[in-house]
């Protein structure tokens, strides 16, 4: 009697026009696409599917064909980076071969998640691809060690990493990534993609100024709006890990594989009987619309979370350009009485408020109100800001310590270093163990109390040094990034938990921690310390290729800005600020009548925008100019539209020319209007026509010639921008 060996089953899921085909075969089971919806598939379309992911036989490799399992490893002969890595403590053994023990499909179809397990090694991993409706494919993994019985011996084995990986099509030829510094974050970078590895860790114990940010891989000179792209961001504040890959054998249908996940330190993870380790999520996303659709499915994504900000953000003003640390009450009083005349809906009493905190220096710790400075606490201050009608918000640095202060003389064993010491100071700072159950609990208390005592609104969590040798002091010295991010996650949540309502923002020496896994705890990001609207403008917009303009703080800075020294006009600042969470932090007690005129207009301008700059699509034109840049803020609907176009330096060519403005309705009139709250444009030649009709707000246009031929854009001086605002005619 013969029997036929039934085929395996083929998983396929379908969201946001993006499909993820798996073969959920033996040993291991293999990726078969994922990209571009494929719509409903009969049996004989998988099986051709399944038919052509075979490749041929190659010269000096193994006899069969090679294949790109969803977990590869050397028993695959797979020579790129492994998909598990580590080792068996009695033996060094790092070889574990895993075979498939089931599958399952949740109940709407969106998810698959896949089980494997190693006998040998006495293992289990679980992989979990969950394929949502704006398709965004959120991938993760889990390591357990089984449990000891008769048949396994008691053993550890030492997870070094756990890589989620996916293959990349052919066509995908270049990359973008991101590098940075202070006051200079998301820089981007593109290269091609070679043989070898493309390699980027963070191994500061956050994402850190240079962080790879998302990685972007895609057709031969994709842009905001052409081309096929293909992106991965690991969802983690801590270390971190990105990579493409390029083997010239390749693997199955693919040679080139897109991987990443959290990069641990020796002996970071250790795994027991019963025992377990899961991977952050890493998200991945497909888009045939350039750069401009993958941060549309991210954005449409944040926006669908329960937690997302519902209400409109408020205008916030933060002390610290205005006064930094000369904290004192009647000019601080002084200031937020001038925040309420031009609209402000918070106000944020920023680093200087605790104990001794008259420089960097000292006091980080000593989460007390200074008496010398606050004889009264911060209820005067507080009562006024609520007399104003507006929320109040107070500045931390939790995870942080000052060696001279009242903490770490009293709790030395609480700083996140080796025994032997700790090593050089960064910023005057240290980091405070926050796994350390005492320092975790000392830090809700104190926070706690003071949320509590002043109904505080809001918190701006700032977190401005790396993490270097830390060693966890309570656990024997073992490396301990994992266990503070997490223990952040957990102090995060406790207090939100407690407090309904606080808002918290992720602040790293600005822009040094924005990731997904912070956002799943906080509501708000700093994208720099720089607010020189020259530099702004470069940042918010890469920034926002992940986060979305409502979670962005984008502030109104000194016209000499407090990082560059570069001295912009107002208007431009203005222009820069309005494009996100709006805020100020120039002072305002030392603007004249006009200015804050100016200012208060711009603030009326957010609040009538802000509805439509947060829900709507982020678009971003490719312009060939590097010195011009045209972005906007289009509805769902299409029915409405603002757009900037700014100058940032002087270009060769005279004008600029047609300039076609993305995301419109082709089918479509419009009308435009100059909004000029921020001032009057500045430029350098002449106003094309349509300009000075839209100042008066009398000009419609069709959607048609807007997208496909553009506007003749007016050559402004540098440093200068126009808002443009459209309605559906």
């Amino acid at each position: 009697m013969s029997t036929t060996e039934q085929p395996a089953p083929i998983v396929h899921l379908r969201g946001g026009s993006t499909s993820f085909v798996v073969e959920v075969s033996a040993p291991v089971p293999q990726v078969l696409h994922w990209g571009a919806d494929l719509g409903e598939l009969s049996a004989a379309e998988l099986d051709t599917i399944r038919a052509t992911a075979v490749p041929g036989v190659t010269h000096n490799s193994t006899d069969t064909p090679r294949r790109l399992s969803v977990l590869p490893t050397e028993a695959d002969a797979w020579s790129g980076t492994p998909g598990i890595e580590g080792r068996l403590r009695s033996t060094g053994m790092p070889y574990p071969r895993f075979e498939l023990a089931g599958h399952t499909v949740e109940e709407d179809g969106s998810a698959l998640v896949i089980a494997l397990r190693s006998g040998e090694f006495g293992l289990t991993v679980h992989l979990r691809y969950a394929l949502d409706e704006h398709g965004i494919l959120a991938a993760g993994a889990e390591v357990r060690r089984m449990d000891v019985d008769d048949q396994q011996p008691a053993d550890v084995f030492d997870l070094s990493a756990l890589t989620i990986i996916l293959p990349l099509p052919e066509r995908a030829v270049e990359l973008v990534d991101f590098t940075g510094k202070w006051s200079r974050e998301r820089s981007p970078q593109r290269v091609d993609i070679a043989f070898g590895s493309h390699l980027r860790e963070s191994r500061r114990g956050r994402p850190s100024l240079d962080s790879p940010y998302l990685l972007l891989a895609g057709t031969r000179s994709f842009g905001f709006r052409t081309g096929e792209v293909w992106a991965l961001h690991v969802g983690w504040s801590g270390n971190q890990r990105y990579y493409v890959e390029q083997l010239p054998e390749g693997a199955g249908a693919h040679r080139t594989v897109l991987g990443g996940g959290e990069l641990l330190l020796p002996g970071e993870v250790a795994l027991g009987a019963g025992d377990s380790y899961r991977t952050p999520t890493l998200y991945f996303a497909w888009s045939d619309h350039g750069m401009d659709g993958v941060a549309g499915r991210f954005h449409d994504m944040l926006r669908s979370r329960p937690q997302h900000p519902a209400g409109p953000r408020p205008l916030v003003l933060n002390t610290w350009e205005a006064v930094y640390f000369n904290h004192d009450l009647d000019t601080l009083v002084g200031l937020v009485d001038r925040a309420a005349t031009v609209g402000v809906e918070r106000i944020v009493l920023d680093d200087g408020w605790f104990l001794g905190r008259r420089n960097d220096r000292t006091g980080l710790g000593d989460w007390f109100v200074d008496p010398e400075v606050w004889p009264q606490g911060l209820s005067p201050f507080v009562g006024r800001v609520r007399s104003h009608g507006m929320q109040f918000g107070l500045w931390f640095e939790p995870e942080m310590v000052n060696l001279s202060s009242r903490l770490a003389q009293e709790h030395p064993s609480w700083v996140l270093a080796p025994a032997s010491g700790a090593g050089p100071a960064v910023r005057h700072q240290h980091v405070l163990n926050i796994a350390n159950a005492e320092a975790w609990q000392f830090l809700f208390d104190r926070i706690d109390g003071l949320v509590s005592e002043y109904a505080i609104d809001y918190i701006k969590w700032d977190h401005n040094r790396e993490l270097h040798e830390a060693g966890r002091r309570d656990a024997g010295g073992r490396a301990g990034v994992r266990a503070q991010t997490e223990a952040l996650y957990r102090l995060l949540d406790a207090l939100r938990t407690k407090h309904r309502g606080l808002e918290i923002e992720s602040c790293a020496s600005g822009g040094g921690r924005i990731d997904l896994g912070i956002l799943q705890h906080t509501d708000r990001v700093w994208a720099s310390d720089c607010n020189d609207p020259v530099e702004r403008q470069q940042i918010q917009r890469w920034t926002g290729q992940l986060i979305p303009p409502e979670l962005i703080g984008t502030h109104l800075g000194a016209a000499e800005a407090h990082t560059t020294q570069r001295v912009t006009s107002l208007s431009f600042r203005l222009a820069t600020a309005l494009f996100g969470h709006a805020g100020i932090e120039q002072d305002l007690t030392a603007c004249g009548d006009d200015e804050l005129g100016t200012i208060r207009a711009w603030g009326e301008l957010y609040k009538e925008l802000r509805p439509l700059l947060h829900s709507g699509r982020v678009v971003r034109a490719d312009v060939a100019d590097e010195q011009t840049l045209l972005h906007g803020v289009v509805g769902q609907d299409q029915s409405e539209a603002v757009f900037s176009w700014a100058r940032l330096g002087t270009s060769p060519a005279i004008q600029a020319g047609r300039v076609p403005l993305p995301g419109l309705d082709p089918e479509r009139g419009y009308r435009l209007r100059l909004r000029t709250e921020i001032g009057a444009p500045v430029l350098h030649e002449y106003a094309p026509e349509w300009l000075a009709a839209a100042e008066k707000g009398t000009v419609t246009l069709s959607g048609r010639v807007l997208t496909r031929l553009g506007l003749p854009m007016p050559t402004l001086q540098p440093h200068q921008a126009i808002i443009l605002q459209l309605h559906a005619a």
